[in-house]
């Protein structure tokens, strides 16, 4: 079982991500994006490597890596996963992954585990959230 992501200043949206994927199967390995192949928003204010020791730290999480630098599928192909999960507002494509999974001849599924709603009125479940309220109140 395999979950990734950035992980920037773990929250409790992340936590969640990761409960629903461990349930998903045995064990369960985190590959933990590098600055290089976050794209799709702002550059993580952590570091790559801070980030993968947070999440390692969780106890739902197994093992967390680093992702690769040039393919972000190489982990994949090297750890042959049973299911992939993805976070219910990642950006990733699954039909466009499962294409890349098969023409690379890895076999397994791919899921999107569950959000969820904040348990309180001012819970933060977002990265970005976290950032514009330290922004506003400090900034």
């Amino acid at each position: 079982m395999v979950a990734q992501g950035t992980f920037d200043l773990l929250h409790p949206g992340h936590v969640h991500y990761l409960e629903r994927a461990a349930a998903m199967g045995d064990e369960l390995v985190v590959i933990v994006a590098r600055p290089t192949n976050v794209d799709h928003k702002e550059a993580p204010i952590c570091s790559a490597h801070q980030r993968r020791e947070l999440v390692d730290a969780l106890a739902v999480v197994d093992r967390a890596i680093l992702g690769d630098t040039e393919d972000i599928f190489r982990p994949i192909e090297e750890l042959e996963p049973d299911v992939i999960a993805l976070g219910h507002d990642q950006h990733h494509d699954p039909d466009a992954i499962r294409e890349e999974l098969e023409c690379r001849g890895v076999d397994c599924r791919v899921e999107r585990a569950s959000g969820r709603e904040p348990q309180y009125e001012d819970e933060l479940l977002s990265t970005r959230l976290i950032i514009e309220r330290i922004l506003r109140r400090r900034g």
